[in-house]
This record gives structure tokens, C-alpha cells and sequence, in this order.
């Protein structure tokens, strides 16, 4: 184990790089399409539920085979690290978009008919008046899903991703000793999400 740790190390650390990109990709997709959601015009609202229900619906491995495997057949193509950041932004953003929706739609009517009697529109009022009241209640769940997507980061081995969990079922194939490796792998993860919820209490102290 201690002879494999600075290869899980370094393996940790496209981890790291997979996670962040996914991460922001998914929080801007994600809060553009909830504000979508609640302010949009009804054929946009229509498309968008639909992406929801389909993201949230089917398995992010098969997402990730969709991405990678199905769409060069139409001519886009992305490499194994490229093709998994795209696929869990995709698939986290439909899961913060309902965040986003269900944190807007938490702020009592009265605020958004005040709004409207002032003379703004929809897309300003769910801008300025709704989502800066909803910020609190969108973080703590939002953090959440990005702990999902850093652990889902570790279905990316199925694609050839060298990431945490590529490098430990490298190391096992050479010295044979699962269970230690997986051990440490889970270990290792356990780290990166939990830095990861110790930022968000700090930024959810920051809104109180």
C-alpha cells in the first residue's frame, strides 16, 4: 500500500482536474437551465424538462458510453479525458438545475408579484429578486450533488480515464491485492470529498 500511494496520488490528481471542470461546467449549465425552468418562455420550459427527466433518469455510465462512444457516430469526437468531463457536467447539471428550479420556486409569490408590479420581467425577477433570497437554500443540496460527481468521477476508468480508480486496477492487475488497494482508493476519496464539504460549510457560513 505505501509502495502504491504515490501513484494513486498523482492519479488523484486528474481526478481532481475531471472534478473541477465538471463541476463548474455543471453549476453554469445547471443555472441557466433552472432559471429556464422557472422564467423561460414554455417551449424552452418543455425542452428543458425533458433533458431533466432524461439526465435523471438514466445511469451516468451510460451516459458517459453515450458521449464518448455515440456521439463521434455524428461526427463529434473528444478524447477519453474531455468526453468525461462533458459527461458528468451533463449529467450534474440536470440534477442542479432542479436545485436551482426547486430553490426559486421555494421563495413565497409575493415577492415575484411585487416584482412584476414594478414593471420587471420574468427573466429580471427570478434574476434579481428571487435567486439572490434562494442562495441559502441552494448551496447545502448543490454541494451534495457535487460530492456525487466526484465520486462518479470513478466510472470514467470504464473509458480509459487515467484517474484514482484506472490507477488502482492498474496496480491490482500488477501485484494482485484488491482489497488493499480498493481500501486505499476508498480512502483517498473519502479526502476529496470531504475537503469538498468542508469549502462548502465555510461558503454556506459566508450566506448565513
Amino acid at each position: 500500500m505505501w509502495e502504491s500511494l504515490p501513484l494513486l496520488l498523482s492519479a488523484s490528481v486528474a481526478t481532481v482536474e475531471i472534478s473541477i471542470f465538471a463541476i463548474i461546467l455543471a453549476a453554469v449549465l445547471g443555472l441557466f437551465l433552472g432559471l429556464i425552468q422557472v422564467a423561460g418562455p414554455r417551449p424552452a420550459r418543455v425542452a428543458v424538462r425533458a433533458y431533466v427527466t432524461f439526465m435523471r433518469g438514466v445511469p451516468l455510465l451510460v451516459v458517459i458510453f453515450l458521449v464518448y462512444f455515440g456521439l463521434p457516430g455524428i461526427g463529434l469526437t473528444f478524447s477519453a479525458f474531455l468526453a468525461g468531463i462533458i459527461a458528468l457536467g451533463l449529467n450534474s447539471g440536470a440534477f442542479v438545475a432542479e436545485i436551482v428550479r426547486a430553490g426559486l420556486s421555494s421563495i413565497a409569490p409575493g415577492q415575484s408579484e411585487a416584482a412584476r408590479s414594478i414593471g420587471l420581467s420574468d427573466w429580471q425577477t427570478a434574476m434579481s429578486v428571487l435567486l439572490p433570497q434562494s442562495v441559502r437554500r441552494i448551496v447545502p443540496p448543490m454541494t451534495n450533488e457535487f460530492s456525487q460527481l466526484v465520486k462518479g468521477s470513478s466510472l470514467l476508468s470504464a473509458i480509459g480515464v487515467y484517474e484514482l480508480t484506472r490507477s488502482g486496477q492498474t496496480i491490482i492487475a500488477r501485484t494482485f491485492t484488491a482489497f488493499e488497494i480498493y481500501l486505499e482508493i476508498a480512502a483517498l476519496y473519502l479526502v476529496l470529498v470531504g475537503v469538498l464539504s468542508v469549502l462548502s460549510a465555510r461558503v454556506e457560513r459566508s450566506f448565513a
